[in-house]
């Protein structure tokens, strides 16, 4: 029951980005730089809420654009109704409805679905993960120097050591190729698919990583904070590679003077 409505949720969310894709709609701004929400977000949460509310009305949800709705349940949903809107608001098809489902603490579902591309990402803790309802697997790819990577980057931060940009210079002046598609959820998946061999990121919050990194362990993968710690969603920064790299990822990313250019 709780599968087919995670399914059913993800489907009806993608639904609404199909329908507003390259299309004209409203655009609002939230707080802050290049922050915004459009009609099709709040399209696809309301309908990934119907679902939800329809079977299990006493689920504590938290999503991107209504915050907190509180229950006294065990079982929590957490939603990103359109991770990557930037995108999506440029008519790039880079996008995706991500829902996590976390009970008592731990993450145990996650569907994350591109109706673009027509990927639909899915992992339950203990059963692997599938892509269009075929298993898939990270990468055997076993250094840094041969991986191909992703980041993400964020509008605002403070410019502390081992940022964003100190990582990414340091890895780009090696010659590592790191990408930047502006999809959070869909760079794990592409880890957990094995299409990058690594994903680092030093600013997220839950909604963008719920469903991913459970995808990502799922596929054989490993994933961590930035202190090489397992990995929490509510904290911010993460690693998440197909565990071969992972410890020399994390020492490019500490600059740890071994690894300096």
């Amino acid at each position: 029951m709780l599968k087919q409505t995670l399914l059913k949720a993800t489907e009806a969310g993608a639904a609404e980005l199909q329908r507003y894709f390259n299309t004209n709609y409203q655009v609002f701004n939230k707080e802050g730089v290049n922050n915004p929400v459009t009609e099709a977000d709040h399209a696809s949460e309301r309908a990934i809420f119907e679902v939800i509310r329809n079977n299990h009305p006493d689920h504590f949800i938290l999503s991107e654009e209504s915050g907190e709705i509180i229950q006294d349940s065990t079982y929590k949903w957490i939603i990103d109704p359109i991770d990557g809107t930037i995108n999506f608001a440029n008519n790039i098809p880079i996008c995706a409805v991500s829902i996590g489902i976390e009970q008592a603490g731990e993450i145990i579902m996650g569907a994350v679905y591109n109706p673009m591309m027509n990927e639909f990402f899915f992992a339950q803790r203990g059963f692997g993960a599938t892509l269009n309802n075929e298993r898939i697997h990270v990468s055997s790819k076993d250094s840094v120097d041969k991986s191909c990577l992703a980041t993400g980057f964020p509008y605002t931060y403070l410019d502390s050591p081992n940022g964003p940009l100190q990582v990414f210079d340091r890895l780009i002046r090696r010659g590592i190729p790191v990408r930047r598609l502006g999809s959070a959820a869909l760079d794990l998946c592409w880890v957990a698919c094995g299409r990058f061999d690594g994903f680092y990121e030093h600013k997220l919050q839950a909604w963008d990583s719920a469903a991913g990194f459970l995808i990502v362990e799922e596929a054989g993968g490993k994933v961590t904070d930035l202190e090489n710690h397992p990995y929490n969603p509510y904290q911010p920064g993460i690693i998440a590679t197909n565990g071969k790299i992972h410890e020399e990822l994390f020492g490019w990313i500490k600059g740890e003077n071994k690894y300096e250019v």
